[in-house]
Protein backbone atom coordinates (compact mmCIF):
# COMPACT_ATOMS: atom_id res chain seq x y z
CA UNK A 1 0.00 0.00 0.00
CA UNK A 2 1.31 3.49 -0.82
CA UNK A 3 2.19 5.45 2.28
CA UNK A 4 0.93 8.98 2.80
CA UNK A 5 3.73 11.47 2.47
CA UNK A 6 4.38 13.75 5.40
CA UNK A 7 3.61 17.32 4.41
CA UNK A 8 6.55 19.49 5.42
CA UNK A 9 5.55 23.15 5.80
CA UNK A 10 7.34 25.53 3.49
CA UNK A 11 9.55 28.08 5.21
CA UNK A 12 7.62 30.88 3.51
CA UNK A 13 4.35 29.54 4.97
CA UNK A 14 5.82 29.58 8.49
CA UNK A 15 7.13 33.13 7.98
CA UNK A 16 3.79 34.32 6.58
CA UNK A 17 2.02 32.77 9.58
CA UNK A 18 4.40 34.52 12.00
CA UNK A 19 3.87 37.92 10.39
CA UNK A 20 0.12 37.34 10.19
CA UNK A 21 0.07 36.56 13.91
CA UNK A 22 1.81 39.88 14.64
CA UNK A 23 -0.87 41.69 12.64
CA UNK A 24 -3.67 39.84 14.43
CA UNK A 25 -2.28 40.54 17.90
CA UNK A 26 -1.66 44.20 17.10
CA UNK A 27 2.14 44.16 17.23
CA UNK A 28 1.97 45.31 13.63
CA UNK A 29 -0.82 47.84 13.18
CA UNK A 30 -2.55 49.16 10.06
CA UNK A 31 -0.27 51.73 8.47
CA UNK A 32 2.89 50.28 10.04
CA UNK A 33 5.83 49.73 7.72
CA UNK A 34 7.53 46.33 7.88
CA UNK A 35 11.21 46.46 8.83
CA UNK A 36 13.68 46.51 5.90
CA UNK A 37 13.92 43.15 4.13
CA UNK A 38 17.49 42.38 5.23
CA UNK A 39 16.76 43.29 8.86
CA UNK A 40 13.51 41.29 8.97
CA UNK A 41 15.12 38.23 7.34
CA UNK A 42 17.86 38.22 10.00
CA UNK A 43 15.30 38.67 12.79
CA UNK A 44 13.24 35.70 11.53
CA UNK A 45 16.30 33.58 10.67
CA UNK A 46 15.28 32.97 7.05
CA UNK A 47 16.62 33.78 3.61
CA UNK A 48 15.48 36.88 1.80
CA UNK A 49 13.80 34.87 -1.03
CA UNK A 50 11.73 32.97 1.58
CA UNK A 51 10.78 36.27 3.21
CA UNK A 52 9.77 37.76 -0.14
CA UNK A 53 7.58 34.74 -0.86
CA UNK A 54 5.93 35.07 2.57
CA UNK A 55 5.21 38.76 1.99
CA UNK A 56 3.69 37.93 -1.39
CA UNK A 57 1.36 35.46 0.34
CA UNK A 58 0.22 38.16 2.78
CA UNK A 59 -0.19 40.63 -0.08
CA UNK A 60 -2.44 38.16 -1.92
CA UNK A 61 -4.70 38.15 1.18
CA UNK A 62 -4.72 41.94 1.25
CA UNK A 63 -2.94 42.03 4.62
CA UNK A 64 0.08 44.03 3.39
CA UNK A 65 0.78 46.29 0.46
CA UNK A 66 4.10 47.06 -1.18
CA UNK A 67 4.77 50.57 -2.38
CA UNK A 68 7.20 51.17 -5.20
CA UNK A 69 10.45 52.28 -3.60
CA UNK A 70 8.69 52.87 -0.29
CA UNK A 71 8.61 49.54 1.53
CA UNK A 72 5.77 47.25 2.60
CA UNK A 73 2.91 48.39 4.85
CA UNK A 74 0.17 46.71 6.85
CA UNK A 75 -3.24 47.47 5.35
CA UNK A 76 -6.58 48.18 7.04
CA UNK A 77 -8.04 44.99 5.55
CA UNK A 78 -9.26 43.46 8.84
CA UNK A 79 -11.02 46.67 9.87
CA UNK A 80 -12.22 47.83 6.45
CA UNK A 81 -14.14 44.61 5.75
CA UNK A 82 -16.37 45.63 8.67
CA UNK A 83 -16.01 49.40 8.41
CA UNK A 84 -16.73 50.13 4.73
CA UNK A 85 -20.29 48.76 4.36
CA UNK A 86 -21.41 50.08 7.75
CA UNK A 87 -20.06 53.55 7.04
CA UNK A 88 -22.47 53.81 4.10
CA UNK A 89 -25.33 52.45 6.22
CA UNK A 90 -24.64 54.95 9.01
CA UNK A 91 -24.78 57.79 6.53
CA UNK A 92 -28.10 56.62 5.12
CA UNK A 93 -29.70 55.70 8.47
CA UNK A 94 -28.75 58.11 11.30
CA UNK A 95 -30.98 56.19 13.74
CA UNK A 96 -28.34 53.44 13.72
CA UNK A 97 -26.33 55.59 16.13
CA UNK A 98 -28.36 54.19 19.04
CA UNK A 99 -27.72 50.59 17.89
CA UNK A 100 -24.04 51.39 17.54
CA UNK A 101 -23.85 52.74 21.09
CA UNK A 102 -25.64 49.64 22.35
CA UNK A 103 -23.12 47.40 20.59
CA UNK A 104 -20.26 49.56 21.82
CA UNK A 105 -21.50 49.14 25.41
CA UNK A 106 -21.27 45.37 25.12
CA UNK A 107 -17.90 45.36 23.36
CA UNK A 108 -16.14 47.95 25.51
CA UNK A 109 -17.47 46.53 28.76
CA UNK A 110 -15.93 43.17 27.91
CA UNK A 111 -12.73 44.77 26.63
CA UNK A 112 -12.29 46.71 29.88
CA UNK A 113 -12.90 43.60 31.98
CA UNK A 114 -10.31 41.55 30.09
CA UNK A 115 -7.85 44.45 29.99
CA UNK A 116 -7.97 44.58 33.80
CA UNK A 117 -7.23 40.84 33.87
CA UNK A 118 -4.73 40.52 31.04
CA UNK A 119 -2.94 43.82 30.42
CA UNK A 120 0.85 43.67 30.44
CA UNK A 121 3.04 46.41 31.90
CA UNK A 122 3.51 47.76 28.36
CA UNK A 123 -0.27 47.79 27.85
CA UNK A 124 -0.77 49.73 31.08
CA UNK A 125 1.85 52.27 30.03
CA UNK A 126 -0.02 52.82 26.75
CA UNK A 127 -3.35 53.19 28.58
CA UNK A 128 -1.72 55.62 31.04
CA UNK A 129 -0.35 57.73 28.21
CA UNK A 130 -3.66 57.64 26.33
CA UNK A 131 -5.53 58.78 29.45
CA UNK A 132 -3.03 61.59 30.05
CA UNK A 133 -3.47 62.79 26.45
CA UNK A 134 -7.25 62.58 26.80
CA UNK A 135 -7.17 64.62 30.03
CA UNK A 136 -5.09 67.31 28.30
CA UNK A 137 -7.55 67.38 25.39
CA UNK A 138 -10.49 67.88 27.75
CA UNK A 139 -8.63 70.70 29.52
CA UNK A 140 -7.91 72.43 26.19
CA UNK A 141 -11.51 72.02 24.97
CA UNK A 142 -10.21 71.11 21.50
CA UNK A 143 -13.06 69.05 20.03
CA UNK A 144 -11.03 67.38 17.27
CA UNK A 145 -8.19 66.52 19.66
CA UNK A 146 -10.70 65.33 22.25
CA UNK A 147 -12.37 63.04 19.71
CA UNK A 148 -9.09 61.48 18.48
CA UNK A 149 -7.82 61.10 22.07
CA UNK A 150 -11.08 59.45 23.13
CA UNK A 151 -10.70 56.93 20.31
CA UNK A 152 -7.02 56.27 21.17
CA UNK A 153 -7.89 55.64 24.83
CA UNK A 154 -10.62 53.10 24.05
CA UNK A 155 -8.47 51.46 21.36
CA UNK A 156 -5.61 50.99 23.85
CA UNK A 157 -8.05 49.18 26.14
CA UNK A 158 -9.34 47.02 23.27
CA UNK A 159 -5.80 45.92 22.43
CA UNK A 160 -4.99 45.31 26.12
CA UNK A 161 -7.86 42.78 26.24
CA UNK A 162 -5.56 40.43 24.26
CA UNK A 163 -8.45 39.13 22.21
CA UNK A 164 -7.71 39.51 18.50
CA UNK A 165 -11.36 39.86 17.50
CA UNK A 166 -12.11 42.48 20.16
CA UNK A 167 -8.97 44.40 19.27
CA UNK A 168 -9.78 44.59 15.56
CA UNK A 169 -13.54 45.03 16.02
CA UNK A 170 -12.84 47.90 18.43
CA UNK A 171 -10.55 49.51 15.87
CA UNK A 172 -13.18 49.16 13.14
CA UNK A 173 -16.00 50.35 15.39
CA UNK A 174 -14.06 53.39 16.60
CA UNK A 175 -13.10 54.29 13.03
CA UNK A 176 -16.76 53.99 12.12
CA UNK A 177 -17.76 56.15 15.07
CA UNK A 178 -15.10 58.84 14.63
CA UNK A 179 -17.53 61.39 13.21
CA UNK A 180 -20.24 60.28 15.62
CA UNK A 181 -17.93 60.58 18.64
CA UNK A 182 -17.04 64.11 17.56
CA UNK A 183 -20.75 64.87 17.04
CA UNK A 184 -21.62 63.33 20.43
CA UNK A 185 -18.96 65.38 22.21
CA UNK A 186 -20.19 68.51 20.45
CA UNK A 187 -23.77 67.87 21.58
CA UNK A 188 -22.70 67.01 25.12
CA UNK A 189 -20.65 70.21 25.32
CA UNK A 190 -23.86 72.21 25.59
CA UNK A 191 -24.89 70.29 28.73
CA UNK A 192 -23.60 71.75 32.03
CA UNK A 193 -20.85 69.68 33.69
CA UNK A 194 -20.95 67.03 30.93
CA UNK A 195 -17.22 67.46 30.24
CA UNK A 196 -16.26 66.90 33.88
CA UNK A 197 -18.55 63.87 34.10
CA UNK A 198 -17.11 62.34 30.93
CA UNK A 199 -13.55 62.81 32.15
CA UNK A 200 -14.40 61.32 35.56
CA UNK A 201 -15.95 58.30 33.82
CA UNK A 202 -12.79 57.75 31.77
CA UNK A 203 -10.77 58.15 34.98
CA UNK A 204 -12.87 55.42 36.62
CA UNK A 205 -12.26 53.05 33.69
CA UNK A 206 -8.53 53.83 33.76
CA UNK A 207 -8.24 53.35 37.54
CA UNK A 208 -10.13 50.03 37.56
CA UNK A 209 -7.89 48.60 34.82
CA UNK A 210 -4.67 49.79 36.47
CA UNK A 211 -5.83 48.42 39.83
CA UNK A 212 -6.69 45.06 38.23
CA UNK A 213 -10.40 45.18 39.10
CA UNK A 214 -12.15 43.43 36.15
CA UNK A 215 -15.76 43.81 37.29
CA UNK A 216 -15.25 47.45 38.28
CA UNK A 217 -13.64 48.13 34.89
CA UNK A 218 -16.56 46.53 33.04
CA UNK A 219 -19.11 48.45 35.14
CA UNK A 220 -17.26 51.74 34.61
CA UNK A 221 -17.14 51.24 30.82
CA UNK A 222 -20.85 50.36 30.69
CA UNK A 223 -21.75 53.33 32.91
CA UNK A 224 -19.87 55.63 30.56
CA UNK A 225 -21.79 54.44 27.49
CA UNK A 226 -25.09 54.53 29.39
CA UNK A 227 -24.41 58.16 30.31
CA UNK A 228 -23.65 59.08 26.69
CA UNK A 229 -26.78 57.30 25.43
CA UNK A 230 -29.14 58.83 28.00
CA UNK A 231 -27.65 62.33 27.82
CA UNK A 232 -27.78 62.36 24.03
CA UNK A 233 -31.37 61.12 24.12
CA UNK A 234 -32.30 63.97 26.47
CA UNK A 235 -30.48 66.44 24.23
CA UNK A 236 -32.32 65.20 21.14
CA UNK A 237 -35.68 65.35 22.96
CA UNK A 238 -34.96 68.94 24.02
CA UNK A 239 -33.99 69.87 20.47
CA UNK A 240 -37.19 68.29 19.15
CA UNK A 241 -39.29 70.27 21.66
CA UNK A 242 -37.58 73.51 20.66
CA UNK A 243 -38.23 72.80 16.98
CA UNK A 244 -41.89 72.01 17.71
CA UNK A 245 -42.28 75.22 19.72
CA UNK A 246 -40.64 77.25 16.96
CA UNK A 247 -42.97 75.76 14.33
CA UNK A 248 -46.03 76.52 16.47
CA UNK A 249 -44.89 80.09 17.03
CA UNK A 250 -44.27 80.53 13.33
CA UNK A 251 -47.72 79.12 12.49
CA UNK A 252 -49.48 81.31 15.06
CA UNK A 253 -47.65 84.39 13.81
CA UNK A 254 -48.60 83.61 10.20
CA UNK A 255 -52.26 83.17 11.15
CA UNK A 256 -52.36 86.47 13.09
CA UNK A 257 -50.72 88.28 10.19
CA UNK A 258 -53.33 86.96 7.74
CA UNK A 259 -56.34 88.02 9.86
CA UNK A 260 -57.79 91.49 9.21
CA UNK A 261 -57.30 94.00 12.01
Amino acid sequence: MPQNKVQVPRISDAVASSLERRILEGSLKPGDRLPPERELAIELGVSRPSLREAIQKLASKGMVQSRQGGGTYVTHRLESSFFDPWQDMMGAHPNLREDLLEFRRMLEGQAAEWAAERATDADLQRIDQAFKTLSEAFAAEDMEHRSSSDIAFHQAIGEASHNALIGHLSAALLRLMHDNIRLNLGELKSIPAAGKLLLSQHAAIHAAIVERKPQAAKAAAETHIDFVRETLAQSLRSAARRETAARRLSTEFSVSESQPS
